[in-house]
């Protein structure tokens, strides 16, 4: 059997002129990439928000048939980009959502689901807008309310 030694002049690991290579390409790599992250995380906050709507339209609409009272979804300030609140008939509070910074909010006063999980009858159903500065249209969400009261998103523009 032959056992290899190494002498001991020579070390194993990466030379200064190999580490700078890397490091070079890590940065030009970041620097065509970095603009790209940008669009994508603005137009993922688009998307988040309209979950959370979505998520809290559903949940209004299945607490107002549970508890067999009606249930308002209302905006927490001047927008609803503030957050909103979720209440029952009697003033228990089922959920409230935080505010969303950059985004613009586009919806009705407020929503009110009947203990049937139907709109109020004095409910218009207007569609919630959702969009933010420097996002294409096409990424823009749209949340409306149907006949029955059940909310369905879309992507694009509301119309």
């Amino acid at each position: 059997m032959v056992t290899r030694t190494r002498s001991p002049s020579r070390q194993g690991g990466f030379t200064l002129t190999e580490l700078m290579t890397v490091v070079a390409i890590v940065a030009i790599l970041a620097a065509i990439a970095a603009p790209n992250m940008g669009a994508m995380i603005r137009t993922q906050r688009v998307k988040t928000a309209s979950f959370d709507v979505y998520a809290s339209l559903t949940l209004a609409r299945s607490e107002a048939v549970k508890r067999n009272v009606s249930v308002t979804v209302t905006p927490a300030g001047a927008t609803w980009a503030d957050g909103w609140t979720i209440t029952d008939a009697n003033g228990n509070v089922i959920r409230n959502q935080g505010a969303y910074t950059s985004l613009t909010f586009v919806g009705p006063a407020n929503v009110t689901y009947t203990g049937a999980g139907r709109l109020s009858v004095n409910a218009a159903p207007v569609p919630f807008a959702i969009s933010a500065a420097n996002v294409d249209p096409l990424n823009y969400r749209c949340i409306k309310l149907d006949v029955s009261g059940r909310p369905v998103s879309t992507t694009g523009v509301c119309t």
